[in-house]
């Protein structure tokens, strides 16, 4: 039975140091993609990137092009180009892979030196694309529309498109992001390295919504709060919540001055690469503090929520496919009822949302490797959200062994993990599911009481 009970708070991990991405990995990377280009047609892809939109940039090269933009150009021999702006041109030999520098003042600020006497056009003939008859265009979506042909629509600027497409008039173009993110995406599964590097910003993440649950109270102001949500100076994969009453007043989405009253509606959201933490309930000690006509916030939200979160760690698994775990939330948590509307569950890495295998009718087979997020956001009228957002990851016993001999001081915190949510959450995970930080299904709706948190045992 699920209930508000006191229970011991997640431990802080210590010592969380960042893992770099091996040249083996980086290899493994481009080497992967290249097979799947071979075996879809492409001679070569472009992949557009921005700072917001560039992971799939970032997957080869490891760095994004901070305020410009960029393209990375790879044939299927293996040869690549990158087109940097004024600013990035020299971080081309940062890459980790091997390309050609291309200068295109094109991708450069407003007003920077446009000092070229070449074309759009002059420019991007430079990377050996004249000849091709197969050419994917890769942004950073995997369109799935029902109703458009989704090869046809292109998240890249019509002037890079115009640009490559007055190149290459014989080629015949798609978008080819689904090699990176749709099913079997070369992004949707981590090797051990690739875990131990994303688990750096999961475990941060957890780490600093706990610390932030401990520094909220009531009289503080949202920034006051906010303040626990950032953390070695690492980059958010997300905008930070600290939210307090009404939400986006005057179209504001940051932490604002603010002072947080008892029984406000609270929503907290913090992320890194690897992982987003999110929590949301009430700013009360217990329920006679909530609200008139939200006094049963409990059991009609926020218990069904939790009982739905352990399901969905209960249930998932490698080898399944993802109508499976979609039906099973609709079997407990019914959308109609509680009025979710996403997918229960998605992928995540140096995003915080790279994709989702979880959605009606998928037959995409849940594997190894992946990194997902428990994602589910119910909205019940007349009552405030609930959330517990957190990750896990799929490992089976191979990759789990490479972990733990690996990144020794990483499974021993995963050790530690499994057994706080098994002995004090009551939720028996599997042993292919690792949790990828101390706070995973830790969910305290009453925000003010510091001992209490929803629990099954």
């Amino acid at each position: 039975m699920i209930r508000l009970k006191e229970i011991k708070i997640p431990e802080l991990e210590q010592n969380l140091k960042p893992v770099v991405l091996s040249d083996e990995t980086m290899n493994e990377r481009k080497e992967k993609l290249l097979a799947k280009m071979r075996s879809n047609g492409y001679e070569a892809i472009v992949i557009y990137a921005d700072l917001e939109h560039g992971s799939n940039f970032e997957y080869l090269c490891g760095f994004l092009p901070r305020f410009e933009e960029a393209l990375l150009i790879l044939h299927s021999c293996g040869k690549a180009y990158m087109v940097l702006g004024n600013e990035n041109l020299n971080k081309a030999s940062k890459s980790r892979i091997e390309v050609e520098a291309v200068h295109m003042p094109y991708f450069s600020l407003p007003n920077q030196p446009m000092e070229t006497d070449k074309s759009v056009v002059e420019i991007l003939s430079q990377c050996e694309l004249e000849k091709l008859k197969s050419i994917g265009l890769v942004g950073w979506k995997n369109f799935t529309s029902k109703f458009d042909d989704n090869t046809a629509l292109y998240d890249i600027p019509y002037f890079v498109v115009e640009a490559i497409k007055n190149i290459c008039r014989e080629a015949k173009f798609s978008n080819a992001t689904k090699l990176f993110i749709g099913e079997n995406g070369v992004r949707t599964i981590n090797n051990a390295n690739e875990f131990a590097h994303y688990e750096f910003g999961a475990a941060l993440a957890g780490n600093c919504i706990l610390e932030t649950m401990q520094e909220f109270d009531e009289g503080k102001t949202e920034m006051q709060v906010a303040e626990k949500l950032s953390a070695f100076g690492q980059q958010h994969n997300v905008v930070t919540i600290m939210a307090a009453g009404e939400r986006f007043e005057k179209a504001n989405m940051y932490p604002s001055n603010k002072v947080i009253k008892n029984g406000d509606r609270i929503s907290i959201t913090t992320g890194f690469k690897g992982g987003l933490q999110s929590r949301g309930g009430y700013a009360v000690f217990c329920e006679e503090e909530l609200p008139e006509g939200e006094k049963d916030y409990l059991e009609k939200v926020a218990i069904p929520y939790f009982t739905a979160v352990k399901t969905w760690l209960e249930t998932i698994h490698i080898g399944m496919n993802g109508k499976e775990l979609y039906d099973k939330i609709e079997e407990v948590m019914p959308k109609a009822q509680y009025g979710w509307s996403l997918n229960p569950g998605h992928l995540c890495g140096d995003e915080e949302w790279l994709a989702s295998p979880v959605y009606p009718d998928s037959v995409e087979v849940l594997r190894s490797g992946m990194l997902f997020q428990i994602d589910i956001i119910p909205s019940v009228s007349g009552y405030g959200g609930i959330s517990c957002e957190s990750g896990v990851m799929l490992a089976d016993e191979i990759l789990r062994e490479k972990i733990k001999n690996e990144y020794p001081e990483i499974w021993d915190r995963i050790q530690k993990r499994i057994a706080y949510i098994k002995e004090e959450l009551g939720i028996n995970i599997s042993e292919e599911v690792i949790p990828t930080s101390s706070a995973t299904a830790y969910c305290r709706p009453f925000l003010l009481d510091k001992k209490t948190a929803l629990t099954a045992k």
